[in-house]
């Protein structure tokens, strides 16, 4: 089992089509669906960015829907 805590592992932030990040080791080929959005270093540091970065975690449909339907109406 490959634990990623460790101090010495270097992670890429890394983001979908719905605009959801999350970190990658950056030994790692990046799974299908995601994208490197250029910010690498310790886990903290990645995780203190996408803090800083992804202020609303509603998935981009959603909130296109949402932006789409003001009302809150599911009706569409």
């Amino acid at each position: 089992m490959m634990v990623f805590d460790r101090d010495d592992v270097t992670f890429t932030v890394v983001v979908n089509h719905e605009e959801q990040y999350s970190i990658w080791p950056t030994f790692k080929s990046i799974p299908n669906g995601w994208n490197a959005v250029g910010v690498t270093g310790s886990k903290k540091e990645c995780l203190d960015h996408i803090e800083q970065v992804w202020t609303d975690m509603r998935p981009l449909s959603l909130r296109k829907f949402m932006q789409d339907n003001p009302a809150g109406s599911a009706e569409a």
